[in-house]
């Protein structure tokens, strides 16, 4: 609880540096990233830590204490919902199916905090902090911050559980993984920096990432690229400028979502495809013993793969290697 009190309050610092309303309101919040990722791994037991961990970060902002309160309260019962909801649904933090990616992003970024943008902006609309006018684009950048803060965050850190030194690994693979990094940074400062909206570019980067390192190399991609959008959103450069707080957010939001949900729903049907081909091997391995110890003087040559890679057999009963199948 000490180690979630203590990320939650040094990455909620490191969010406030992006601030855009009321040096308290960012477009990126990792904190809600790592509540979510403590309640998936250690359960409910935890919101004590997440709740002390978002009263110490608002009370130093104001106005007064009762709305830091009432605002602390919304940022631990959001990512609490959002992970009763993810439970409800069976989600695995292994993210490794292609339900648990969309139940993620749905349920536990875009619908979840919703609860916590609306119960901050209003208190400071309620309380006289914001005019009523402000209160949409001030929900619109704190939904925008929270769901970030789980679509960015949240993957990293699961996959950082799992995640070993590789061994072995030819020289070109690690060469690969370098110049995917770089160019999705690459491209992404130049796609911010232009005034033509260029922001679609970094895709081709993040469906690279996924295909190939699956979500191990898709989430740092999407780290890099949703940092790099997030900082140009602040200052209003490139496709951000001349537009208002909520014009920004709606083109930060689609950004971000759209490159966190094609690395999640990529990198979870890679990975499906493959646990399914381990299966099927594992089958064929069962059942080649199977049949040898019912016919131990018999040879039994079973293909291995995937059902599209294994020979095709000529109207003759013989395979493509001139052998008669079993």
């Amino acid at each position: 609880m000490a180690a979630v009190l203590a990320a939650y309050y040094v990455c909620a610092r490191i969010g406030l540096r992006q601030e855009l309303v009321r040096g308290q309101v960012t477009p990126f919040w990792p904190p809600t990233g790592i509540a979510l990722v403590a309640l998936m791994l250690w359960g409910l037991r935890m919101w004590p830590a997440i709740a002390l961990g978002a009263f110490l970060v608002n009370v130093a902002l104001g106005p007064w204490i009762v709305p830091v309160l009432l605002i602390a309260a919304g940022n631990t019962i959001g990512p609490v919902c959002a992970y009763l909801l993810l439970r409800r649904v069976g989600f695995r933090t292994e993210l490794d199916r292609l339900r648990d990616a969309l139940a993620l992003v749905f349920l536990g970024a875009l619908g979840g905090m919703v609860i916590s943008a609306t119960i901050g902006a209003g208190v400071l609309v309620a309380f006289g902090a914001l005019s009523s006018g402000a209160f949409w684009p001030t929900w619109s950048v704190w939904w925008t911050g929270d769901a970030m803060g789980v679509l960015v965050i949240a993957p990293l850190l699961l996959v950082a559980r799992h995640a070993r030194w590789p061994r072995g690994v030819p020289v070109l693979r690690w060469a690969e993984a370098v110049a995917l990094l770089g160019g999705t940074a690459a491209v992404t400062v130049v796609a911010t920096r232009t005034s033509d909206n260029l922001l679609f570019i970094v895709i081709p980067f993040v469906i690279w990432a996924a295909f190939r390192f699956q979500l191990a190399g898709a989430a740092p991609c999407v780290l890099i690229s949703s940092a790099i959008a997030i900082y140009a959103g602040s200052v209003g450069s490139g496709p951000f400028a001349g537009h208002d707080l909520l014009a920004k957010m709606v083109i930060l939001q689609a950004f971000n979502g759209t490159v966190s949900l094609t690395a999640l729903l990529l990198s979870a049907i890679v990975a499906e495809r493959n646990n399914t081909s381990r299966e099927i091997e594992q089958v064929c391995e069962r059942l080649r013993e199977a049949l040898s110890r019912l016919a131990p003087d018999e040879r039994f040559d079973l293909p291995y793969g995937p059902p599209e890679q294994w020979p095709t057999p000529r109207p003759d009963g013989r395979d493509q290697r001139g052998q008669r199948r079993r």
